[in-house]
């Protein structure tokens, strides 16, 4: 099954956390403490997402983090990248990655490629801005 990790899934509710509250600066401690997650983890979390840009911090006393991009254009797929590799749902569908014995007759690869393909196109097209609590999402799960 695809599962994304820890760390993604915790980058993703600061990320989320962030856009919520972008009027402010936000410390690791205090979104670890309203988020009820592990400060540590996410405090290491906050640091690779600033390397790669996604947020900034702001030095001081009354320092923190800001988020860095626009939540309306910043995709799923941007956040995941940077924080994992590349959701596979099988090896196969890694061109980086495609050892596989069975690869020149395998019946299944085909049509997972077509699924990770479909995958990348929901990560790819779902926004930060649809992940901040209380507005109003239209649900539209048509895949052309």
């Amino acid at each position: 099954m695809l599962k994304l990790s820890k760390k993604t899934e915790y980058g993703i509710l600061a990320m989320q956390y962030l856009a919520e509250n972008h009027s402010g600066i936000k410390t690791a401690k205090e979104m670890a403490e309203e988020l009820e997650i592990s400060f540590e983890f996410l405090a290491k979390t906050l640091q690779h997402l600033k390397r790669e840009g996604l947020v900034n911090t702001i030095q001081g006393m009354k320092g923190g983090y800001v988020l860095n991009v626009d939540p309306e254009t910043t995709s799923l797929m941007s956040i995941i990248s940077v924080l994992e590799n590349h959701p596979e749902i099988v090896e196969c569908t890694d061109d980086d990655h495609n050892n596989c014995e069975r690869k020149d007759f395998c019946s299944i690869r085909h049509p997972m490629l077509i699924l990770q393909k479909k995958i990348d196109k929901i990560f790819n097209e779902t926004f930060l801005s649809e992940f901040v609590r209380n507005k109003p999402v239209e649900l539209n799960l048509k895949m052309n």
